[in-house]
Order: C-alpha cells, then sequence, then structure tokens
C-alpha cells in the first residue's frame, strides 16, 4: 500500500472514503492513468458530458504534485505568452493567449459547483527582489491586460508592504484573478464529485502496461479495462510505462515546509491580506499561510527528483531571509514533491496512435494548467479538437545531452540564471 507523503496536507486533509483497488475486468469508454489534477479534472469533464469513466491510481487520489504543491492558483504558463508569441504563428498563439486564465476559473467553478471544501482565498502577488524585475512585472501586467485579465495592480515598494511583512522587496504585481487553496483537499473533493457522478475510480492499481487497439486494453497487476480512449495523465509519477514520453522531460523535486500555528494576528502580520505570493527568481520561492495560520514556504528545485536529506536546511534559511522575524518558530512539517519539467517550459498535450491521449509536463504551473488541461481533452474527445491542438502542436524537445546528462546540463543553466538573479542584472 502507498499512501500519502508525511505532509501538512495529507494532516489536514479532509475526512474522505478511499477508493478499491481494481481487481476485475472492466470496459468504458475513457480509461484515465492517473489520480491527479490532470485526471480528475479529464474524468470530472467526461463524466459530466455522459462518457464512463475508469481512473486508476497506483497509490492515494492526489498522492502526486496534485497534493503536494504549494496551493498557489498561479495564472498564464511556465513561459508567459510573449514567448509563445515570439515562437508560434499568430492563429496558435491567439487560441493560447485566450486560455491564459481559465485554469483559475475552472478551479473556482469546481470549488463552487461540487461545494468543494479546500480553503480558497484570493488574490497572488509576484514580488520582485531587484528594479529589473520590477520592469519585467510591469511588462507583464501590460500582456496579461492585453489578454483579458483587468485584476491587475502594480505595487511599488510601500504598496508592497501593505501586502507582506517583508523588506525584501522593491515592489511587485497582484493578480486579484490569482489565489490559493489547500490542494490535497480540491483533488479530494474532485475525486468525490467523479464519484457522485458516477465516474469510477481505484486506488492502489498500478498500471502495467498499455496495449494499443480499438479497443485499447489497460492491465493492472490484478485487473485490466478495455477502453475505446486511453488518457495518460502520470506526468512525474509515469515512471517508463510510455518510454515515447519520458526521453522528452524530466521530474524535478521542490520542498515545502509548515509551521507550528502562529494564530491569527501574527499570520496577518506577515500576510496582512491572505495573498500567496512568489518572487521572480529563476529558482523561486513561493509561500502563504494555510487555514490553521501556518506560514507554508517552499522554493528550490532538484533536478532529477531525487529527494534531499534535510529539507528543512534548504527551506529555513530562504524563510528568515524574507521573514527574520520567525527566527523563533518551529517547523512542523517538511515534504518534496516532484514536478516535470519540459525543454521549452511549456506543457506537452498529443496523440500516441488514433485514442490514446497524454498531457505532461506543466513545468511548475501545475494547478492552473492541468484543469485546462481536462476541459481540453473532454473537448477533444466529443470532436472539438482545435484548442487541445493549440498546445499539441508546441514542438516536444528532447533535454540536451539526453538522459544521462540532462540533469547536470540542465543545473548548470539553472546556476547561471540564478547567478543573475543575486546580481540583479
Amino acid at each position: 500500500m502507498t499512501e500519502h507523503v508525511k505532509s501538512y496536507y495529507a494532516a489536514s486533509a479532509n475526512t474522505h472514503a478511499p477508493f478499491p483497488s481494481l481487481d476485475e475486468q472492466l470496459e468504458c469508454d475513457v480509461c484515465i492513468i492517473g489520480a491527479g489534477y490532470t485526471g480528475l479534472s479529464s474524468a470530472l469533464h467526461l463524466v459530466e458530458k455522459g462518457y464512463s469513466v475508469v481512473v486508476l491510481e497506483a497509490a492515494r487520489v492526489g498522492f502526486g504534485a496534485s497534493g503536494r504543491n504549494g496551493g498557489q492558483i498561479v495564472n498564464s504558463y511556465s513561459r508567459d505568452i510573449d514567448n509563445i508569441e515570439a515562437s508560434c504563428p499568430p492563429d496558435q498563439a491567439k487560441l493560447l493567449g485566450s486560455m491564459l486564465f481559465e485554469g483559475g476559473d475552472i478551479i473556482r467553478e469546481r470549488i463552487k459547483r461540487y461545494d468543494i471544501q479546500c480553503d480558497l482565498q484570493q488574490g497572488g502577488v509576484f514580488a520582485a527582489d531587484t528594479e529589473r524585475q520590477l520592469h519585467e512585472l510591469k511588462a507583464q501586467q501590460r500582456r496579461w491586460q492585453k489578454w483579458g485579465n483587468d485584476q491587475l495592480e502594480l505595487l511599488d515598494k510601500e504598496g508592497i508592504r501593505q501586502v507582506v511583512g517583508s523588506d525584501r522587496y522593491v515592489g511587485g504585481l497582484l493578480d486579484k484573478r490569482g489565489g490559493h487553496i489547500h490542494p490535497l483537499n480540491l483533488a479530494l473533493g474532485e475525486a468525490e464529485a467523479i464519484r457522485s457522478q458516477g465516474g469510477r475510480i481505484f486506488e492502489q492499481s498500478a498500471v502495467t502496461s498499455i496495449e494499443p487497439g480499438q479497443p485499447a486494453l489497460v492491465r493492472t497487476a490484478k485487473g485490466a479495462v478495455k477502453a475505446r480512449f486511453v488518457v495518460v495523465a502520470g506526468n512525474a509519477y509515469l515512471g517508463n510505462l510510455v518510454p515515447e514520453l519520458a526521453g522528452k522531460s524530466m521530474p524535478c523535486g521542490t520542498q515545502v515546509i509548515a509551521t507550528e500555528p502562529l494564530g491569527e494576528e501574527r499570520a496577518r502580520q506577515l500576510l496582512p491580506q491572505n495573498y500567496c505570493m512568489e518572487d521572480c527568481n529563476y529558482l523561486l520561492d513561493y509561500y502563504r499561510t494555510t487555514g490553521d495560520h501556518r506560514l507554508l514556504y517552499g522554493g528550490g528545485v532538484v533536478y532529477g527528483a531525487r529527494d534531499p536529506a534535510d529539507i528543512e536546511r534548504l527551506i529555513i534559511p530562504k524563510m528568515l531571509k524574507t521573514f527574520p522575524q520567525l527566527a523563533d518558530v518551529k517547523v512542523e512539517y517538511t515534504w518534496t514533491g516532484n514536478f516535470l519539467l519540459t525543454m521549452l517550459r511549456l506543457p506537452q498535450f498529443g496523440r500516441i496512435g488514433h485514442n490514446i491521449y497524454y498531457m505532461q509536463g506543466y513545468s511548475g504551473h501545475g494547478v492552473t494548467c492541468t484543469h485546462l488541461a481536462g476541459k481540453l481533452l473532454a473537448e477533444a474527445l466529443s470532436g472539438q479538437a482545435e484548442r487541445f491542438d493549440a498546445f499539441a502542436k508546441l514542438p516536444h524537445y528532447p533535454f540536451p545531452g539526453g538522459r544521462l546528462f540532462r540533469i547536470p546540463f540542465t543545473a548548470a543553466g539553472a546556476a547561471w540564471y540564478s547567478l543573475r538573479d543575486r546580481l540583479g542584472v
């Protein structure tokens, strides 16, 4: 039995009934591999359209990044729309730009429709350490306004002190269409919504093989599913089940800590409006307060998804750089989780053959983009593939150095960008 990691999220998860493991032969319209946000969003949109759906999860619902992330609803993609406009044909860029803020809207709609209790809070801030970063945020504001986000506010040095109790920043950009949630409780709530709509989820049911065909056959250790369509949604936890996907992406780890409860008064001294925060560095810090008034702080990247031995040693200095007033505070939870990085830092959508679909590689922007992915997948299977194909047409480049050298090559590149951040150039 593979259970959730010992995180703050697992310790504060809503009461939920586990799902059975698969020990029979089933047939359905769509078999989805993975019960993270990509798989759950896909399943929920599909069952709402009347499809029969089976979701197979190797561990528990939300076991991977979906149940371990920083809980931040951050708009756009890991590469912003200016990068897309510079490298894509105008029609494709227009379609991708039109979806920049849709993922967050989908999350809020899911929460409202199914009454998911996951501590939803509105508002997120991008914080600038340097004048160069603040200049880039001004450009980001113009880009996002062009694509329809009219809920942005540029913050100067005095303005950002109104939203965060730290002297670290020279300014920032408030996105009122951002926000934060308890990510595991969102995943569990979506799983219950799928169950309520007649979808079937099986935990502890790792897929051992996918046999192409019409129908395709998906096997686990004790069961099998015949399906008209298969959706591969394992992301950083897919392993080598689909070798052609593994070669063009790289799992990466990020570390998170949660303090002891601070009490509401002290929590609001840190973040007076209860916005979530992330800085603008290449290897960024992100943080927020929780529903029970802890500070949750994350950052750093471990290329290749190795679990570091001492998460506190890595993250506490980052937290104290931002909030030196927390030197007396105890850390009660530490954990790590993996996201999937692509060479372009843009997600990889596509098809293998006629009826096997995949979505992966959100490169750190998975909370919102996964929810968009599920909606686009449901559209594609219903015969409206234009928006799905706008993503599928993005190139999927392998990392330089192949699987053997991709980690040191990528780490070297990250070290250069981190040095540039420290120098403020």
